[in-house]
């Protein structure tokens, strides 16, 4: 599949500078000269120094990604355990930063109105699941949580997130 494969990746959430819109495409000549033709259409350059910074970002030794995995492990497994907590079925991620949970036992009747809820009762925000399926109901039942956050606002959103619990 190499000759069909492309592999696209930034700086964003690894290096913490989601900002700085740095990344790269990694595919075979010939689609990756299509890719540069959109690219040159849709978008402008990164700046240069920005660019030179990913590529010292890039050549951090494994001690950053391993502190890197730890870190994102933690946070991980405070937010699992605060939806848990508060009643939320979640879906363990695998290699994002984001959790998927089963929002059915709150009683809405989709996904939309649950999560209009938690901003107007709890100050939360999360993604309604249903924007991820292409069918009509898809995810009607699914909200998404994103736990790549400091741990105050993680600890914040857990206590938060007693009020659907507490009523």
């Amino acid at each position: 599949m190499r000759e069909r494969s492309i592999l696209v990746n930034s700086m964003s959430k690894t290096y913490s500078v989601t900002g700085w819109r740095v990344g790269w495409v990694l595919a075979p000549p010939d689609l990756a000269d299509s890719i540069r033709k959109v690219h040159d259409f849709l978008t402008v350059g990164a700046a240069a120094p920005l660019q030179q910074a990913g590529v010292t970002a890039l050549s951090l030794g494994d001690d950053y990604y391993r502190g890197l995995i730890a870190e994102y492990t933690g946070r991980r497994d405070h937010m699992l355990a605060s939806l848990e907590s508060a009643g939320f079925r979640c879906f363990m991620p695998h290699g994002a930063y984001y959790i998927m949970t089963d929002v059915s036992g709150f009683g809405f009747p989709d996904d939309v109105s649950f999560v209009r809820n938690l901003i107007d009762n709890c100050g939360l925000a999360s993604v309604p699941g249903s924007s991820f399926y292409a069918q009509s109901g898809g995810g009607s039942q699914q909200v998404r949580f994103c736990f790549c956050k400091k741990y105050e606002t993680l600890e914040l959103a857990r206590h938060q997130l007693m009020r659907l619990k507490n009523g």
